[in-house]
């Protein structure tokens, strides 16, 4: 009953985290600046129905690392982030590479009937600790959602979704985890704070 509790002080503190670096963002925005620079553009596809704050506002533009799924999909991570929480958040953008639209698979939900009975998400995403052998699922809420983008349906040619996932931290001595998820290609990713 206590983990329960966790994931829902870490969702709460998540999207206050969220909150603080959007604003922080906007504020850094409202400064004075170089008129001949054209402002960075950022894709997002609309979700279909509402999801939850996510903390990918402040993820960087930098790829730590990419994995290949079906059909054109392409998930790149962008940030890991270790919060004194007790979790990492993963955060990246899921694009569509082909020529044509893509259903984003069901599958990447995973198969836990708990999960299944949300929407279409990344919860089916884990990281693996080589070093203490352990494999981490992605945390819950109360009411059984996984702390991840949902309403993940079908992606345009070209189009990109930023997207994020949420995980209990492992140890701080561990910097180094393979992040799988179903239906796509493995990759090993660093842990920072």
């Amino acid at each position: 009953m206590s983990s329960i509790r966790f994931t829902a002080q870490a969702r709460r503190g998540v999207v206050a985290l969220a909150l603080a670096a959007g604003l922080a963002v906007g504020v850094a925005g409202c400064g004075g600046g170089d008129d001949d620079k054209k402002p960075e553009s950022t894709a997002s596809a609309s979700q279909k129905g509402g999801s939850d704050p996510s903390p990918q506002e402040g993820q960087s533009d930098d790829v730590q690392a990419e994995l290949k799924g079906s059909s054109g999909l392409l998930m790149q991570i962008t940030s890991v982030e270790r919060d004194a929480g007790g979790f990492v958040t993963v955060n990246g953008t899921l694009k569509n590479d082909s020529a044509k639209a893509v259903t984003v698979p069901g599958a990447l939900r995973g198969d836990e009937t708990e999960i299944i009975a949300h929407d279409r998400s990344l919860g089916g995403a884990t990281l693996v600790d080589s070093k203490e052998k352990k494999r981490y699922y992605v945390l819950r809420d109360t009411e059984g959602r996984p702390l991840t983008t949902t309403g993940l349906s079908i992606l345009k040619a070209g189009e990109e979704l930023p997207v994020f996932m949420q995980f209990p931290s492992p140890p701080e001595s561990t910097t180094d985890v393979t992040l799988q998820l179903p239906t796509f290609s493995s990759a090993t990713i660093k842990i920072s704070g």
